[in-house]
């Protein structure tokens, strides 16, 4: 997905918030460099919000939202994070899927090098999630997704700041179910959270 998928759920924000709507490397309108892993992503993210500035939220969907994590756990900018549809990541058995036809709006090399990240997933992630020292919000798609539940539920309690919940939707929460997927972003963004002490 790149950044315009995010256009309704970013007009909504944008009433009364700056919204940055970012594409990872290989994404719409950012570069194509060939070079894909999420270590390289959350250093691109990472170099951003300097340039952003000021205290952020962050909000990752599915590949964006391990970004996200890493991108959190190491940056005192961000104060709030919102992973959607995001679980523990487990091993599992790789099936790579078929290239589309036609043009992509993304680099499929994105898909060759990073599926692999996924199938056989860093045994770092555990620590990652639990470095995570900011108020937390995973919104899971539900039965319907791909990602189990018990997996976005093993994700919330390595958060020591986490809360869990979950949307019929199926893996893209934001755009089957816009309005209750704002809900809950406002919700937990608009809360006012004290600020944690990083660990």
């Amino acid at each position: 997905m790149t950044a315009r998928d995010w256009d309704s759920v970013a007009g909504d924000l944008a009433r009364d918030r700056v919204v940055h709507a970012v594409n990872l490397r290989g994404h719409g309108l950012s570069s194509w460099p060939g070079d894909y892993s999420i270590e390289a992503m959350g250093r691109d993210v990472l170099g951003l919000l300097p340039v952003l500035g000021g205290s952020l939220d962050l909000v990752g969907h599915s590949l964006g939202g391990l970004v996200a994590a890493r991108v959190a756990r190491e940056s005192r900018q961000v104060s709030r994070l919102v992973l959607e549809d995001v679980g523990l990541p487990h091993p599992r058995v790789p099936s790579f899927p078929a290239r589309p036809d036609g043009p992509l709006d993304f680099d499929w090399a994105v898909v060759e090098q990073i599926r692999p990240q996924i199938d056989r997933p860093d045994p770092q992630w555990p620590q990652i999630f639990a470095g995570v020292s900011i108020p937390t919000m995973v919104i899971g798609g539900g039965t319907q997704s791909f990602v189990r539940a018990d997996h976005v539920e093993q994700l919330g309690r390595l958060v020591a700041d986490c809360r869990v919940h979950h949307l019929q939707t199926g893996h893209l929460v934001h755009a089957t179910d816009p309005e209750g997927f704002v809900r809950l972003v406002r919700e937990h963004l608009d809360y006012p959270w004290p600020r944690a002490e990083r660990r």
